[in-house]
C-alpha cells in the first residue's frame, strides 16, 4: 500500500483515534502501526476478529485486560540473567494474571455456547496459564512494587529488628527534645533524617552539647543536623540491619528474575497474544464510537457503500451518502461546483476502503460491500483554493505521472480537481485523456472536477457515470447528498435571482449562453428531479415491504406461540385426567377394602351411617372436571320439579348449594348460600333436595344426605368449650349431609376463638382444606371449610 496515499486521505488520524481505545500499550502500539491488507483472505480474517470482538463487548459489556503491561524489555533482560526490580516483577504477575482472566473469559463464552468465536477461542487456547509463578510473585510483591515482610523468614526477622532499632532511636532522640533544654538549644524540637540516619536540628552555637556527628546544616548556617553521641551506636546498628534488608531483598528479586527467566518464553508468547486480543477489542470500541458496521469484502472491484459517512466528521452531523461502483460501471466523474462536499466524498470512498482491508468497520449501514485492492491512490489537493500556481499544477502532474505508472486493475485511483490548475480547455482534455489511460488500465477510478466538458464523459464511454452534489437554491447551500447518474450543472442564474438581481439581466445572460448549454442544464435539472422522484418512491416502497415483512413475521410467531400453547393445554388436561382417574381408583379401593374389614370384623352387620359414609366417598371419588363457560351455560335446573321456598339449590354460577327463601319477581329467587343473601334468576338455579318434615321425635335418628344441616355454624357468643363441641358435631352432620363447603362464623374479637376454631380444622380428618373469607363472605371472622 502506498504510504502517500495513507497520508493523502488521513489515515494516520484513523489510527491515532484508533489509539484512544486501546486498553494497553500494546494495543496501543498495533493501532498505531495498523497497515491496510492487500489479500481478500486476511482482510476478511481481521474482519471476523473485529466482528467477534464487537459481539463479545456488545453481550458482556467488556474485557478483562486488568494488569495487562508491556513487559517484554524486562523478559529480555531477564533471559540474559538481568535481576528485575520489585516493579517489573509484579508487573510480570499482572501480566500473568491478565492472561489467566481473558482465557477462562473466553473459554466460558465458548463453553456457554452463546458465540461463536473460533479466532478468539484460538488466541485464548494459546495462553498458557503459570500459576505457580503467578503465586510465588503475588507472595513476595505487593500492588507498590514493595517487597513483602513474609517473602522469607530472614526478611521478616531484619524488619521485626529494624522497626525495633528505629523505636529505640526515636525514643532516646525523643527524650533529648522534650528535656528543659531542648527549647533553648534546638532550632525545632523535631526528629528527622539525613544520610539515612535520625538528627535533630541544633543551633549553631550550642553544637558543643550534645556531641555525636554533624551530617549537614541549613542554608543560612545557623542550624546543624547533628546526630547526638547517644544516638550514633543505635544509628549504627540500623544501619547494618538496613544493609541486610537490602541484601536479602536483592536475593530475593534475583531468586523471582531466575523463575521468571525459565517461563520467558511462555511469558512473551502470553503477552504478545493479550497484545493481539487488545488490538482486536480496540477496533470493536472504536467501531461502535462511529456507529460502524461490517463490510462484506470481495476482490471483483464491487463496492455498495449504504449510507456512509466520512469517519473523520461528526455522525451526527455529516451528511451520509449511499455509492456504488463497480457493477454496471467503474469509473465515476463527480462534477460540480466548489464547497458542494466532492473532496469530503472523495476521501469517504478512499478512507472507507482502507478501514475494510485493515480490518476496521466502516461507518456505513449493515449489508455494506467493499473491495479489496492492492494499492490505493490520492491525487487530492485543496479545493477550496480560489488560485492555484504553476507549482500546484506541476506537483499534481507529478502526483498523477506516478499514479499512471504503477495503476492496474487490482487499484483504487482518486483524482480532486483533476486537470484544475492550468487553462480549462486544455485542462478538461488533459483530464479526459487521463481518465480514459487510467480506465484502459482497468482501474477502479473516482474523479471530481468542476469543467463542464466532463458532463458529457460519462454519456459518450461505458463503465463511466456521472455524479454530482446536490445544491440547495433556496438556502444557496449545498446539501452534501451524493446523486449518482445525475452530473453538476452551475447554479450561478438561480443563485443570483436569490440574492436579488434583476430578471432581465439574468435573461439577457441566458441568452448569450448557446443553446446546447440551456439544452444540457435543463436535462440536467430534469434528471435530478426525476432522481428524486424514483429515490422517494424506492425509500417508500421498502418502507412497504418492511412492514410487510415485520407483520408476516409476528403473525408466525403468534400461530407458532398459540399451536405451544394449545399443545401444553392438551398435556395439562391429559396429565390431570389420569391423576385424577388414579386418585379415583384409590378411593374406590380403599372404600371396598373398609367395607369388606367391616364385614369381617361385625359379621355382615353394618350399621346405616357407615353405608352413607362409604356411599359418599365413593361418589366423591368419581372425578370431577371443570366445565368451559360454554359448557355452564347449557346446564339447566331439572324441569321435573317446581321450586318451593326451603328447598336445596346449586347456584350454577357459582357451583355452590344454597336454600330458598322466597320468590322476588317472576324469574327471580331470594338465596341463601352460607352467610350470604342474594338474589339468582330461576335459570341459574338446579334443583338439589327438600328437606323432609318431621312428624314425631324418634327416639334415635340418623341423620343423612336428605337430612338439613345448615350450610354455616353461627359460633358468635358462644363459649371456647361449647363452641369447639358444636364445631365437632356440625363437622359431622355436615359430611353425612354430603355438604362440599360449609362456613364457620366465629367473629374477629380478640381472636381466641378463631385460633381454637383454626387448630381444630386443621386436625380434623374430614376436612380438606381452610380458608378466610373473601370481603363480601365476611372477612376473617368466618373459615370457609372444604370437606373431604
Amino acid at each position: 500500500m502506498q504510504e502517500k496515499g495513507l497520508h493523502v486521505l488521513e489515515f494516520h488520524k484513523i489510527r491515532q483515534q484508533l489509539m484512544n481505545h486501546a486498553a494497553s500499550s500494546l494495543g496501543k502500539e498495533k493501532a498505531g502501526a495498523l497497515l491496510p491488507a492487500n489479500d481478500l483472505e486476511e482482510a476478511d480474517r481481521w474482519q471476523q476478529e473485529t466482528f467477534e470482538a464487537a459481539d463479545i463487548l456488545r453481550l458482556r459489556g467488556h474485557a478483562p485486560f486488568g494488569g495487562l503491561t508491556d513487559i517484554r524489555a524486562s523478559l529480555k533482560r531477564a533471559k540474559i540473567g538481568g535481576v528485575l526490580s520489585a516493579q517489573e516483577c509484579m508487573s510480570t504477575a499482572g501480566v500473568l494474571y491478565a492472561g489467566r482472566q481473558m482465557k477462562q473469559f473466553i473459554l466460558d463464552l465458548v463453553e456457554d455456547e452463546v458465540l461463536e468465536i473460533p479466532y478468539s477461542e484460538e488466541k485464548a487456547l494459546m495462553i498458557e496459564a503459570l500459576t505457580d509463578l503467578e503465586k510465588k510473585i503475588n507472595q513476595c510483591v505487593d500492588d507498590n512494587g514493595e517487597i513483602l515482610d513474609h517473602a522469607s523468614d530472614l526478611l521478616r526477622s531484619l524488619r521485626q529488628q529494624l522497626r525495633t532499632l528505629e523505636s529505640r532511636v526515636r525514643q532516646k532522640l525523643e527524650s533529648i527534645i522534650r528535656s528543659s533544654s531542648a527549647q533553648k538549644m534546638l532550632s525545632d524540637a523535631i526528629i528527622t533524617i539525613r544520610n539515612d540516619r535520625f538528627v535533630i536540628p541544633v543551633k549553631q552555637e550550642y553544637r558543643s552539647s550534645y556531641g555525636g556527628i554533624v551530617h549537614d546544616q541549613s542554608s543560612s548556617g545557623a542550624t546543624l543536623f547533628i546526630e547526638p553521641q547517644a544516638v550514633v551506636d543505635l544509628n549504627n546498628s540500623l544501619q547494618q540491619a538496613r544493609v541486610k534488608e537490602k541484601q536479602e531483598i536483592e536475593r530475593i528479586l534475583r531468586e523471582l528474575s531466575e523463575a521468571i527467566a525459565a517461563q520467558a518464553d511462555i511469558i512473551l508468547n502470553n503477552t504478545d497474544v493479550l497484545g493481539a486480543l487488545d488490538f482486536m477489542f480496540t477496533k470493536a470500541r472504536y467501531a461502535k464510537s462511529i456507529k460502524a458496521s461490517r463490510p462484506v469484502l470481495n476482490d471483483k472491484g464491487y463496492m455498495n457503500m449504504v449510507k456512509a459517512r466520512h469517519p473523520l466528521l461528526d455522525p451526527d452531523e455529516v451528511v451520509a451518502n449511499d455509492i456504488l461502483l463497480g457493477d454496471a460501471f467503474s469509473t465515476i466523474v463527480i462534477t460540480g461546483p466548489n464547497t458542494g462536499g466532492k473532496t469530503v466524498t472523495l476521501k469517504t470512498i478512499g478512507l472507507c476502503t482502507l478501514m475494510a482491508q485493515s480490518g476496521l468497520q466502516v461507518p456505513a449501514a449493515e449489508g455494506c460491500e467493499m473491495s479489496v485492492f492492492d494499492s490505493v491512490y490520492a491525487d487530492i489537493g485543496d479545493e477550496q483554493s480560489i488560485e492555484q500556481s504553476l507549482s500546484t499544477f506541476s506537483s499534481h502532474m507529478v502526483n498523477i505521472v506516478d499514479i499512471l505508472k504503477k495503476a492496474n486493475n487490482r487499484s483504487l485511483v482518486l483524482f480532486d480537481e483533476l486537470g484544475a490548475g492550468t487553462d480549462p480547455q486544455e485542462g478538461a482534455a488533459l483530464a479526459i485523456s487521463i481518465l480514459d489511460e487510467v480506465y484502459g488500465r482497468g482501474a477502479t477510478v473516482v474523479a471530481t472536477t468542476h469543467y463542464p466538458e466532463l458532463k458529457a464523459y460519462g454519456y459518450n464511454r461505458d463503465g463511466v457515470v456521472n455524479a454530482s452534489v446536490e445544491f440547495n437554491v433556496e438556502t444557496l447551500s449545498p446539501t452534501y447528498r451524493l446523486l449518482i447518474g445525475v452530473p453538476g450543472r452551475s447554479n450561478a442564474f438561480e443563485i443570483s435571482r436569490r440574492l436579488g438581481l434583476s430578471e432581465h439581466v439574468i435573461e439577457y445572460a441566458r441568452s448569450n449562453m448557446n443553446a446546447e448549454s440551456n439544452e444540457v442544464d435543463t436535462m440536467i435539472a430534469s434528471l435530478e428531479e426525476s432522481k428524486k422522484a424514483a429515490e422517494a418512491e424506492a425509500n417508500e416502497a421498502e418502507q412497504f415491504r418492511k412492514d410487510a415483512e415485520a407483520l408476516h413475521k409476528e403473525l408466525q410467531k403468534q400461530i407458532q406461540e398459540f399451536n405451544e400453547q394449545r399443545d401444553r393445554l392438551f398435556e395439562e388436561a391429559e396429565k390431570k385426567a389420569a391423576e385424577r382417574l388414579e386418585e379415583a381408583k384409590n378411593e374406590a379401593e380403599e372404600v371396598i377394602r373398609h367395607l369388606r374389614k367391616l364385614q369381617k370384623e361385625q359379621h355382615a352387620s353394618v350399621k346405616e351411617h357407615e353405608l352413607i359414609d362409604a356411599k359418599k366417598r365413593l361418589e366423591e371419588a368419581q372425578p370431577v372436571f371443570a366445565k368451559s363457560a360454554s359448557q355452564k351455560k347449557k346446564e339447566k335446573p331439572k324441569a321435573d320439579h317446581t321450586l318451593k321456598p326451603g328447598d336445596e339449590v346449586k347456584v350454577l354460577s357459582f357451583g355452590q348449594k344454597g336454600i330458598l327463601l322466597e320468590k322476588s319477581g317472576g324469574k327471580e329467587w331470594h338465596v341463601q348460600i352460607g352467610i350470604l343473601k342474594m338474589k339468582v334468576k330461576e335459570s341459574d338455579l338446579q334443583y338439589m333436595s327438600r328437606p323432609k318434615p318431621v312428624t314425631e321425635k324418634p327416639l334415635a335418628t340418623i341423620k343423612g344426605k336428605d337430612y338439613h344441616v345448615s350450610l354455616e355454624l353461627d359460633l358468635r357468643g358462644e363459649r371456647f368449650e361449647n363452641a369447639i363441641s358444636r364445631v365437632e358435631k356440625y363437622l359431622d352432620d355436615a359430611v353425612l349431609a354430603g355438604y362440599p363447603r360449609v362456613s364457620i362464623i366465629h367473629g374477629k374479637g380478640t381472636g381466641v376463638l378463631r385460633k381454637g376454631v383454626q387448630e381444630l380444622l386443621q386436625n380434623h380428618r374430614s376436612v380438606k382444606n381452610t380458608r378466610f373469607g373473601e370481603a363480601g363472605e365476611g372477612g376473617s371472622g368466618v373459615t370457609i371449610v372444604e370437606l373431604k
